[in-house]
């Protein structure tokens, strides 16, 4: 379970990283891929933060995240800028990819497959 304090440095790091994304994702991965920060979760000792990104636009989500990874000083960077005042010490990134609305999706369409079978069963009776 996190801490209040835990929780607290997710949001302030969620918030500033999709700043950064908005400012520097062109120049990352480029104008045709929609980035999205969708949760940070802090280690208990606030000196790991796992960054969950959500990417709309794009085939092949993983090439984004390994294009953050390539780009891992100069956002570490950014972040620094932002919340050095805040925190004694600027955490380390850990990027992972966020499916939840692509599973979102995929249950939709497999419900509403089993929905029109069940009409179609209904139908040949």
């Amino acid at each position: 379970m996190e801490s209040i304090r835990q929780k607290q440095v997710g949001e302030l790091i969620r918030r500033y990283f999709a700043m950064i994304l908005t400012e520097e994702g062109v120049n990352i991965y480029g104008r045709d891929k929609l980035v999205t920060v969708t949760e940070v979760k802090m280690t208990p000792d606030l000196l790991v933060a796992k960054i969950y990104i959500s990417v709309y636009g794009s085939e092949n989500k993983q090439e984004v995240i390994l294009q953050l990874e390539d780009n891992y000083p100069r956002l570490r960077q950014a972040i620094s800028s932002k919340v050095g005042k805040q925190m004694r010490r600027v955490p380390e990134i850990e990027f992972f990819l966020d499916d939840t609305v692509d599973e979102m999706y995929r249950v939709d369409e497999l419900l509403n497959r089993v929905e029109k079978e069940d009409k179609d069963i209904g139908i040949g009776r």
